[in-house]
């Protein structure tokens, strides 16, 4: 079988993370992987370390949609048995998976278009899910909460929308004592700091950071050894270490830079905060930290409830409610048997349902049954 991933975007993300990692496992059994992606990007970098054929493009200059581009993507697409285009957002007027669509249609290509998506943004267009043209696709959701909305809201038909969960990697994330000796190396915390939280992804506003700093103000009276592990990159950086020395939070705050490794940051916190305001689908981080046997307090968004599983495997608050950010880091700062029990089911939860490996076998037999006819 030959696969396609459309990859629009230069970050280098959960999602973008995910698609390296499959195009990998796809490989290593024997099948055909192309990856079209903007020149320059994660996917494309790390796409030439693999071995697949790498296609890319100009990620400015594509909006044009000009005749250039367009045969770029149509070589690149053409071939492939199934097209799998994460769903990123539009630019000047530009998405790519309508662009996929058009060129597949206007080639006569019997490549089937697969729309992959775990975050609902309210003002995307049908269009970018269920392509108008004549064409075959089919919806993949990585979670339940996202499928449901893409019947109810979009009316896309329950034919063409298969739910599919991504998994993570347990084998990996499984929490070992001579990595934790070295986690401790990498990522030096207070030695008397209880609880360490951990955040994990970009610095934007989407993730809620500026939150989560006024959070562990607010709960710093109750559990004056409170430290937050805050591990990324991105716009916000030196927004949140200003906001770190207004709130006389110096003591209590890390910053670490991004890392393709976050299973030893998984090795040193004892809770993960996922303190995110919107667009969120069924984030990585939160797959790894459960698998690590790492309790999470999560905002309530899209897909989260699926695995945050509320007093069971976590905490979940309503998005932007400091209020109750701050109770749940509260609760599990000052009960150190709560963090253990929830840890352990987060860890059979993932052990039972979200194992990547066995998820991989999944995606290729979904793409299977719905490749296109040659």
């Amino acid at each position: 079988m030959h696969i396609c991933f459309v990859e629009d975007t230069h970050l280098h993300g959960g999602t973008q993370i995910w698609v390296s990692e499959a195009v990998r496992d796809f490989l290593g059994k024997g099948h055909e992987v192309t990856l079209l992606t903007p020149a320059g990007g994660f996917n494309a970098t790390d796409g030439a370390r693999t071995g697949a054929r790498v296609v890319t493009y100009d990620f400015d200059d594509v909006v044009a949609q000009d005749p250039r581009h367009q045969q770029i993507w149509t070589d690149a697409l053409a071939g492939a048995d199934v097209a799998v285009c994460t769903v990123h957002p539009p630019r000047l007027g530009f998405n790519c998976s309508r662009f996929a669509a058009t060129c597949i249609d206007e080639a006569g290509s019997p490549t089937v278009l697969q729309p992959k998506t775990g975050t609902i943004v309210p003002d995307y267009l049908r269009d970018f899910y269920a392509p108008p043209e004549p064409i075959r696709y089919q919806v993949i959701s990585i979670t339940d909460f996202t499928r449901q909305y893409l019947l109810d809201t979009y009316r896309v038909p329950a034919e063409r929308v298969s739910l599919v969960y991504q998994g993570t990697d347990v084998a990996r994330f499984t929490p070992d004592a001579v990595r934790a000796n070295q986690a401790r190396q990498r990522y030096p915390v207070p030695p008397d700091a209880f609880p360490v939280l951990g955040n994990v992804g970009s610095f934007e506003h989407r993730k809620g950071q500026v939150g989560l700093l006024e959070a562990v103000a607010a709960a710093r009276d109750r559990l004056p050894h409170v430290h937050l592990v805050l591990v990324g990159d991105g716009p916000d950086e030196q927004m949140l270490r200003a906001k770190v020395a207004e709130l006389g939070l110096g003591a209590h705050v890390t910053f670490f830079p991004f890392t393709r490794e976050p299973v030893h940051v998984f090795e040193v916190i004892d809770v993960l905060v996922l303190a995110s305001l919107h667009k969120e689908g069924l984030p990585n981080v939160l797959l790894e930290a459960l698998s690590m046997g790492v309790p999470v307090v999560s905002s309530r968004l899209a897909g989260t409830p699926e695995v945050v599983l509320d007093g069971e495997t976590g905490l979940l608050v309503e998005p932007g409610d400091l209020d109750q950010l701050a109770t749940a880091i509260e609760r599990l700062g000052t009960d150190r048997d709560m963090c253990q029990r929830m840890g352990a089911a987060g860890r059979e939860l993932m052990l039972t349902d979200f194992d990547k490996q066995r998820q991989f076998d999944s995606f290729l037999a979904h793409f299977s049954s719905h490749a296109a006819d040659r």
